[in-house]
């Protein structure tokens, strides 16, 4: 399917690369630009429950509860955790301490209670802001597990000893609980501080202050805070947008979580640097993804490949007229090409793929609508303006020549100021020349495009034999029968590690681990066809989509126990 042209550009020559110039504004103040030039165009839709905001009264609100969080003590540089799903005022609290200079810490909707205490006590979070939680987490009850003293001081006397820090709680809704603030009673403090108090705050934001920080999702090793400017994720999301040719006329359904980089920025800051829609949907739910693409007419859809995978395989999708989608992207983990296909002649959409990590805010290349089908398919596209991405050698650090495989790296607007109070970490990933070390393997085609071939850590090393995971996960996609699958490695006595298969089947298909070294036999090279594999019904996620290829082999000894199989 064709892409539309991407828009004429028409920025003065020395805003420089391509044309394309870096916007020195905060997210306040692209608020607010809307807020006075589309004052009546939606900005906010949750289909349904046909709850709506336009740019100027979602701006009002932003202001009110910015005030509110003045009035308990939130300043600039106060560290502000959310822990909610992509509830209506998740989005409110992102500008409203984005206005006065606060930086918003996102927590990770799926964490358990260590991981709560670990985050907020690393972050030095002042104000902890929270919903009843999901369907297995009371985030409620883990919080007064954490804050045992909430339940008997007065709201906005907090005294933790383990969180010295942390202030205040506040509950994003109506209910009230001991201790708490909730959103009405902020919004109603909020009128007691005036207008001349919040303007004189959001003149001392900069652009280049850190706006957000999110904690890495634990693919490998512990979570470190990543910090994040309003420079940073403003532009990045401005270039994504751009890329698929977004103007004032998109809506987009934002089904990716806010808490990610996904959902918060390449969503979120794409939308607010076009002026577009935000066609909003609380929790991952296919369905309701259908109905509210279908109902409000979006132009785009996010998501990783098991969202994609969902809404496709979902009973009721033919019911849904989706032909008013054009585009939208798939991220969060390497994108099987079958899948794109069946994206791309089944939901209208000429999807584009977006290559990054949280540390790079989060894109550093993009596919985008001009690029062949096959392009777009097989690559991660090129570098986004303004930031210049390498394929390093992991030993030397040289750059690569094109088509030999090396670390991607990238320098520019995007990369990160840092792990919170972690320099060493920091300075383990930024080398001494200011390039980003992303751990991922890449290779650059003479055109400039980038393929992503593995994660270093996901490389399996059997006996010598260098193997990676993506190659042989691509073939075996190709297998009728097969709706999902991830190759990691699996401990081996003989060769240290042994390739193993772990597959998700369509329903109602039957397959032995026999049926799958068949398929391969003669196709690819022996050394590279699974010697374990093994049927599951879904793989471990963290909680934006990506796939936790470490525990994968963790579960491998496990499920080669269960059935009697040895490990050689």
């Amino acid at each position: 399917m064709a892409g539309r042209p991407l828009p004429d550009r028409t920025y003065p020559a020395e805003t420089g690369s391509e044309g394309y110039k870096l916007w020195e504004r905060t997210l306040g103040e692209w608020l607010e630009y809307w807020a006075e030039t589309t004052p009546d165009k939606e900005y906010i839709v949750y289909s349904d429950r046909d709850l709506r905001f336009t740019w100027s009264k979602f701006n009002e609100r932003v202001d009110n509860l910015a005030k509110g969080l003045i009035s308990i003590g939130v300043k600039k540089g106060s560290n502000v955790g959310i822990w909610a799903t992509n509830v209506p005022d998740w989005l409110t609290f992102l500008y409203a301490t984005a206005k006065i200079g606060a930086v918003l810490v996102t927590v990770n909707t799926n964490y358990k209670q260590n991981e709560l205490e670990y985050l907020c006590k690393d972050s030095d979070m002042e104000v902890l802001c929270i919903t009843d939680g999901t369907w297995d987490c009371n985030y409620v009850d883990m919080t007064y597990t954490m804050l045992p003293e909430l339940k008997t001081c007065e709201r906005g006397h907090l005294n933790s000893e383990r969180f010295p820090y942390l202030k205040n709680v506040v509950y994003i809704g109506m209910e009230k609980y001991r201790g708490m603030y909730n959103t009405a009673e902020l919004l109603l403090l909020g009128q007691n501080i005036d207008d001349e108090t919040l303007n004189t705050m959001k003149k001392q934001v900069s652009c280049y202050d850190v706006c957000n920080m999110q904690y890495t999702s634990g693919t490998t090793g512990f979570p470190k805070g990543v910090m994040l400017t309003h420079y940073g994720i403003s532009n990045d999301g401005y270039f994504t947008g751009e890329n698929m040719g977004f103007t004032q006329d998109d809506k987009l359904c934002v089904c990716v979580p806010l808490f990610h980089c996904f959902g918060v920025v390449l969503a979120t800051m794409n939308c607010l640097t076009h002026g577009c829609t935000e066609v909003m949907v609380e929790k991952f739910d296919p369905l309701v993804v259908l109905a509210s693409i279908h109902k409000e007419r979006c132009t785009a859809v996010y998501g990783v490949p098991t969202m994609f995978i969902a809404e496709l395989n979902h009973p009721m999708f033919d019911m849904f007229d989706l032909s008013c989608l054009r585009t939208g992207i798939m991220a969060g983990s390497l994108c099987p090409i079958e899948l794109m296909k069946q994206v791309s002649e089944k939901m209208y959409m000429t999807i584009t793929s977006v290559y990054g990590l949280t540390e790079s805010s989060p894109g550093m290349t993009q596919t985008c609508l001009n690029d062949t089908f096959e392009q777009r398919c097989t690559t991660v596209g090129r570098d986004f303006p303004f930031v210049d991405v390498k394929v390093l050698d992991p030993e030397t650090g040289e750059e690569c020549p094109v088509g030999v495989q090396g670390e991607m790296c990238c320098k520019g607007f995007n990369v990160m100021k840092g792990y919170y109070k972690n320099p060493q970490a920091t300075a383990e990933v930024i080398d001494k020349n200011g390039y980003l070390h992303s751990g991922d393997l890449g290779v650059k085609d003479e055109q400039g495009f980038y393929k992503i071939t593995g994660r270093i850590k996901d490389m399996i090393i059997r006996g010598g034999e260098n193997i990676y995971p993506r190659e042989i996960e691509e073939f075996l996609y190709h297998m009728p029968g097969i709706r999902d699958v991830q190759v990691a490695a699996v401990p081996s006595k003989k060769y240290g590690e042994a390739v193993g298969a772990f597959i998700i089947l369509e329903e109602g298909v039957e397959m032995t681990p026999e049926d799958v070294q068949l398929f391969c036999r003669g196709k690819i090279a022996r050394y590279k066809i699974p010697k374990y594999v093994f049927f599951i019904k879904e793989f471990p996620l963290t909680g934006s989509g990506k796939i936790q290829k470490f525990k994968l082999k963790e579960m491998s000894l496990k499920l080669c126990e269960e059935q009697g199989i040895e490990v050689v």
